[in-house]
C-alpha cells in the first residue's frame, strides 16, 4: 500500500522540521554564532562557518523545498539575491528570455547590471507560449517567468512554456512569489528552479527581508550552493527565524488573502469610476481559465485604473485610510503601490507602456482585514 502523501497545511506546520535534538525545542533555535567548534582539522558536525551553512538557515531551506516539493533549498538575504545568485551561474554570452511585465528590479538588474558582464535579455509576452519559443536561440540558457505577473497580474500557463523551452535546451524559472506554494507549485509543471522573495507571502508580516531558491536538479543545486557559499548572499539567523514563522501559517493566510481579494475585485468591477480590473480570479480576466488550471487559488494581488487617469489615482492613493501607502506586498496589513514611481520606476516609461503599464495603475496587496472595512476604504477613497 502506498505511502500516504502528508497534505500542505501539515507541510507548512512540520516541512523539514524536527524538535532540536538538544533541547526539544518544538521551534528550530536561532544559533548567533558566526563559527563552530573542530574536533580536528576538517572534523566537525556538519557546520564550520556560517557564510557556507548555519543551523537555523538549514531549517529554513528544508522546509522551503518542503514546501515547493522540491528536493533542495537554498536561502538567501533578499528576493533579489536570489535573482542575482541564478543569474551568476550564467556565463558571458549567454541569453535569457524573460516575461515582459515583470517587477521592476528584476528588470533593472538583468538591464543595468548582468547586460554589462555580457549576457542579453529579451522581453516578451509570456502569456503566449509561441511567443517565448520565437524568442529562444542557440544561446538561450534561462526562460525567466512571473505568474501571477507583477503588476498586470498576467498568467502563463507554465506547463505550455516548460514543454516548448526544455524541447530546445533551455530551463525555466519561475519567480512564485506573488502565488506561493500554497496556490502554485511550478515545478510539478515543469519549471527547473522556483525563485521567491520570502520577504512577502511566505515571511507573510512585513517584518523581514529574504529570499529563496528551490529546486529538484542536483547539478543546479550544486551550482548555486557553491555561489551562495562564494558571493554571501545570505540571511542572517534571525531572518530566517522569522520567515520560519510565517510558512507555519502560510494556508490559513493565502485563503483570507484570496477570499478578501475576490471580493474587492468584484467591487472595483463595479464600481462607475474604475476603468479597468486585473485579477485573474474574474471570469473575463484573459489568464482564467489557465489560472483555474494551475492554481488551487488566485492570490493576494488587485491591480486597477480609474477613469479619471493619473490624477484620480494620487488622490485615492493619499485617500485611503485602511489601504497603507507603501512599496512590498504578502503581509497581513493592506497595501496600495504606484507601480509607476514606486516598484517600476527603474523600467524605462516607454517600456512599461508597452507592456500595457499605465501611469495610472494602482496595485493593491490586499490583506487579512475584513473585507467590508477594506471595500468601504476604497470607495471613499475613490470618491
Amino acid at each position: 500500500m502506498a505511502a500516504r502523501r502528508i497534505k500542505f497545511s501539515t507541510v507548512a506546520v512540520h516541512g523539514g522540521q524536527e524538535p532540536d535534538p538538544s533541547t526539544g525545542a518544538i521551534m528550530p533555535p536561532v544559533y548567533l554564532t558566526s563559527t563552530y567548534v573542530q574536533q580536528g582539522p576538517a572534523q566537525h558536525k556538519g557546520f564550520d562557518y556560517s557564510r557556507a551553512t548555519h543551523p537555523t538557515r538549514q531549517a529554513l531551506e528544508r522546509n522551503l523545498a518542503a514546501l515547493e516539493g522540491a528536493e533542495y533549498g537554498l536561502a538567501f538575504g533578499s528576493g533579489m539575491g536570489a535573482t542575482s545568485t541564478i543569474m551568476l551561474a550564467l556565463s558571458a554570452g549567454d541569453h535569457v528570455v524573460s516575461c515582459n511585465d515583470l517587477y521592476g528590479g528584476t528588470y533593472r538588474v538583468f538591464r543595468q547590471v548582468f547586460e554589462r558582464f555580457g549576457m542579453t535579455f529579451t522581453f516578451v509576452d509570456a502569456t503566449d507560449p509561441k511567443a517565448v519559443a520565437a524568442a529562444i536561440t542557440k544561446k538561450t540558457k534561462l526562460v525567466w517567468l512571473e505568474t501571477p505577473s507583477n503588476p498586470l497580474l498576467r498568467i502563463t500557463d507554465v506547463s505550455a512554456v516548460c514543454r516548448l523551452a526544455k524541447a530546445k535546451g533551455a530551463q525555466v524559472v519561475v519567480d512564485n512569489t506573488f502565488a506561493s506554494p500554497a496556490l502554485q507549485r511550478p515545478l510539478e509543471l515543469g519549471a527547473t528552479l522556483v525563485m521567491h522573495s520570502t520577504t512577502k507571502y511566505l515571511g507573510g508580516h512585513s517584518d523581514v527581508i529574504g529570499g529563496a531558491v528551490l529546486t529538484s536538479d542536483k547539478d543546479w543545486h550544486e551550482r548555486l550552493k557553491f555561489l551562495q557559499k562564494s558571493v554571501g548572499a545570505i540571511p542572517g539567523p534571525l531572518d530566517c527565524f522569522l520567515v520560519l514563522r510565517g510558512t507555519k501559517t502560510l494556508p490559513l493566510r493565502m485563503e483570507r488573502h484570496c477570499a478578501n481579494a475576490m471580493k474587492v475585485a468584484e467591487f472595483l468591477s463595479r464600481h462607475p469610476k474604475v476603468a479597468k480590473v486585473f485579477y485573474p480570479g474574474l471570469k473575463d480576466h484573459p489568464g482564467h481559465a489557465v489560472a483555474k488550471k494551475q492554481m488551487s487559488g488566485f492570490g493576494g494581488m488587485v491591480s486597477f485604473e480609474l477613469k479619471g487617469g493619473v490624477d484620480a489615482a494620487v488622490r485615492a492613493m493619499k485617500s485611503t485610510r485602511v489601504f497603507a501607502l507603501a512599496e512590498s506586498l504578502g503581509g497581513v496589513e493592506s497595501l496600495i503601490n504606484h507601480p509607476a514611481t514606486m516598484t517600476h520606476a527603474s523600467i524605462p516609461r516607454e517600456q512599461r507602456i508597452k507592456a500595457g503599464l499605465s501611469d495610472g495603475l494602482m496595485r493593491l496587496s490586499v490583506g487579512i482585514e475584513d473585507a467590508d472595512d477594506l471595500i468601504a476604504d476604497l470607495d471613499q477613497a475613490i470618491g
